[in-house]
């Protein structure tokens, strides 16, 4: 049994860390597409939407019975949350970039914190109101953290910030949803929102001007496979084998990932209060879903 429970444990952080340098790569994809960010997404949901088929087709997924109408009008919602947090988080690169997109969307956990406690009458402890303190110190250090360059720059660079955090609440939004579907297959649920999302966008979506050269399909059909369809089946595999906290440490190197590839394929170095307000803001995520508690606020028969 414990063999079994080892072998689980290997391959689950296997999958859980090639899952999030999948993740972390994906915005080298979008920024090399050379496509609107509507498009890179519509490509990514009609794609992805294609491998999820194959892959819940396989599972047995698709037969009659397994959704109610309920569970499937919450996937609905929930995949609208997370196209509108896609769009949002792509939409960011350009104003803020990759390192620094990637790390404000990284406040989701504190987003969920909130609706958490909205909707689902979840309780705020005084460690989880510490940890979202700190992420909010994180979070000034990086807005003051002005770009060096014009006026403009500034206000570019604050629109990044915007968009980052409005991805990072839409995330929250769809990871709300799916709390309400505990018990339905995840990836029939992400099928769901890929095919919402693809039905979302074709209005809006510009066809007269498709990638010209098979290096741009190559790109957007990789978004679609491996960083939607391929990155799903490993998380969902990993979320499966791990235990909460190893799923939660790992989910740090997303971020860590996004920011090398942004330092080596384009150059970005984060400047000293970037850096500052990266960490706080990775350390404060990481109390959260590690479940830390400062010494201080730990009940005083607990502390040796």
């Amino acid at each position: 049994m414990e063999a079994i429970m080892s072998g689980d444990i290997k391959r689950g952080t296997a999958e859980m860390t090639a899952a999030m340098l999948i993740s972390g790569t994906i915005g080298w994809f979008v920024v090399m597409s050379g496509q609107p960010v509507s498009g890179v997404v519509f490509w990514r949901c009609l794609f992805g939407a294609l491998t999820l088929l194959v892959i819940c087709g396989a599972l047995g997924l698709l037969r009659p019975g397994i959704l109610t109408l309920r569970a499937f009008a919450v996937a609905v919602l929930g995949g609208i949350a997370i196209v509108v947090n896609w769009l949002l988080l792509f939409a960011s690169y350009s104003h803020a970039t990759i390192s620094i997109a990637t790390t404000v969307y990284n406040t989701q956990p504190f987003m969920l914190l909130v609706l958490g406690a909205l909707f689902l009458g979840e309780k705020i402890t005084a460690a989880k109101l510490f940890w979202l303190t700190l992420a909010f110190a994180g979070m000034m250090a990086i807005v003051q953290a002005k770009p060096s360059g014009s006026g403009d720059t500034f206000e570019s660079y604050g629109l990044g910030i915007l968009m980052a955090l409005g991805a990072a609440f839409f995330y929250a939004l769809a990871a709300l949803a799916a709390k309400w579907l505990k018990g339905t297959p995840p990836h029939l649920i992400a099928l769901i929102q890929v095919a919402t999302g693809m039905l979302m966008l074709a209005p809006i979506t510009d066809f007269s001007q498709p990638p010209q050269d098979a290096g741009s399909w190559a790109i957007l059909v990789s978004i679609g496979v491996v960083h939607t369809g391929l990155m799903y089946v490993l998380l969902y595999g990993a979320i499966q084998r791990l235990p909460t906290h190893l799923t939660g440490a790992l989910s740090f190197l997303y971020p860590i990932a996004a920011i090398l590839v942004d330092r080596l394929a384009f150059g970005h170095a984060l400047q000293p209060m970037q850096i500052a307000g990266a960490a706080i803001i990775l350390l404060a995520a990481a109390g959260m879903n590690l479940g830390w508690t400062p010494r201080w606020l730990r009940p005083r028969a607990l502390q040796g």
